[in-house]
């Protein structure tokens, strides 16, 4: 059982998790301060994680850790873009929506995307984390009512999936490219989930996200960190704020 984990932003969607002897990477794309690097030296339990194959959630660069890695959980899309001979067989899950993974001390759950690939639910060390790669409600300013209303109706068929369901922290996207519909989707996962920590992702070259008074339900405020530069690093204990390193 781990208290506390440590968590690093890579860029975009992509963070490393660390919590005792293990190290969680998510769409790791661009690593600018090598963090995901020296957590490969330091943690013999290296698990590497990619939602799907956008340029901005996956590089083939990820092969790199074949050595360290103690298994990569791959979206199955990104066999389109990349050899799967570039991963060891023995130690790749390729993974499509709603497949799992128990093994190793680690369980994975993939769930559906409302874009590409896959979100995943990862459970370690007795923590819940879920990470939702493109998973969002995409209501886009200028598209048509009847692509944004296909975009809603994806997302509450999936939110039903997730719904009551428990993460001790959460990413998810609230991207400032969709306008007044930002964060529609984050606030509707956490009323419908019990998310007890929130780490907003998918806004690079926006404002620091925070939330406002009408985001989270009466009594249900959660811990918010919506980082920006890449590098910047947080710790969290269950149940507890964020802190600074």
């Amino acid at each position: 059982m781990t208290d506390s984990v440590t968590v690093t932003y890579l860029l975009n969607s992509g963070f490393l998790v660390v919590g005792g002897d293990f190290a969680l990477v998510f769409d790791d794309f661009r690593d600018v301060t090598h963090a995901v690097d020296k957590a490969a030296k330091n943690h013999p339990r290296l698990y590497v994680f990619a939602s799907h194959a956008h340029f901005d959630h996956f590089s083939p660069e990820i092969a790199k850790y074949a050595d360290a890695a103690s298994r990569f959980f791959l979206s199955e899309d990104i066999r389109s873009v990349s050899s799967p001979r570039n991963f060891p067989s023995d130690k790749t899950s390729w993974l499509s929506k709603y497949d799992s993974f128990d093994g190793d001390n680690i369980k994975v759950t993939s769930f559906d995307s409302t874009d590409e690939g896959t979100s995943f639910l990862v459970e370690i060390e007795g923590w819940r984390i879920f990470h939702a790669g493109d998973f969002n409600w995409w209501h886009w300013e200028g598209d048509t009512p009847e692509n944004n209303s296909f975009a809603r109706n994806g997302f509450m068929k999936q939110m039903k999936k997730l719904d009551g369901m428990m993460f001790d922290i959460a990413f998810f996207p609230v991207d400032g490219r969709l306008g007044d519909s930002m964060t529609w989707g984050a606030r509707e996962f956490c009323r419908r989930t019990d998310t007890r920590a929130l780490v907003t992702m998918h806004s690079v070259g926006y404002p620091r996200w925070r939330p406002d008074e009408e985001f989270f339900e009466p009594g249900r405020e959660i811990p918010t960190w919506s980082p920006r530069e890449s590098g910047e690093t947080m710790t969290l204990r269950k149940g507890g704020e964020f802190k600074g390193k």
